[in-house]
């Protein structure tokens, strides 16, 4: 890793263990008063623990190594290779508020099957207008994003960072291209990133993944940070909320 490399991801993971100390401290009160009120109106825990997935530990995130990736992906492609590489990263827990029904699988399994087709995958938008799993008492906190006040911990443990690509689920990962999981998979996974800041869950599948992508290759000190002003920018507007 090259030392510019070096320094950005050392600012970084700074920046990150700093940001998401302050932020848990001074929303502990706010947490507290949203987990009494979870627990007020749902039979389920108030924590919602799902499996996610992270930076792929094998990958470095340099430019060099994403670059080397990209054309590997491509000379495969030439030849005809279609051996699905291991580059699903690793899985590890990701924490968040609850806000749908705590037996949402078994009354929506339609839901959760993740069955598509390649047409389905390229014009899927997973955020529904009226999502049925999501009670009416839990709206609030899925549009101001308060549910994901929990996501700092996963910041504060290392498996996550403040700015970067959102974590898909293992289910949806699949459905990456060779060249997406080696690029995406090759940096630690974000709390906001172009995508939040871009549209959000109104945007497609394919385009999340191409805002992620492009963030990937782009990335820097002063794009996080621009990153970061864009999302506070954006939550205090209240526009486009509950899609991260």
């Amino acid at each position: 890793m090259a030392n510019g490399e070096r320094t950005y991801q050392l600012s970084k993971r700074t920046i990150d263990i700093v940001l998401s100390s302050v932020i848990l401290i001074l929303s502990a009160p706010v947490m507290l008063v949203i987990w009494l009120y979870i627990r007020g109106h749902s039979e389920g825990p108030a924590l919602f623990r799902q499996i996610r997935i992270k930076k792929n530990r094998r990958l470095q995130a340099d430019r060099r190594m994403i670059a080397l990736a990209v054309s590997t992906v491509e000379s495969c492609q030439r030849q005809g290779n279609r051996r699905r590489w291991d580059t699903y990263g690793e899985p590890f827990v990701f924490y968040k508020f609850a806000t749908m029904y705590p037996n949402a699988r078994e009354r929506f399994p339609d839901l959760y099957a993740y069955n598509y087709s390649q047409e389905e995958v390229d014009r899927l938008v997973f955020k529904l207008k009226e999502d049925p799993r999501v009670p009416s008492w839990a709206r609030g906190l899925r549009s101001s994003s308060l549910d994901e006040l929990p996501n700092f911990f996963n910041v504060l443990k290392g498996d996550m960072t403040l700015i970067g690509p959102r974590p898909d689920i293992p289910e949806m990962v699949k459905y990456y291209t060779e060249e997406q999981h080696r690029i995406k998979l090759s940096v630690k996974p974000g709390v906001t990133g172009f995508a939040q800041i871009y549209g959000r869950g109104h945007l497609s599948f394919q385009e999340t993944l191409a805002l992620d992508l492009e963030y990937v290759q782009n990335a820097s000190l002063m794009l996080d940070l621009k990153i970061l002003f864009m999302t506070f920018f954006e939550l205090f507007r209240g526009k486009n909320g509950g899609a991260f």
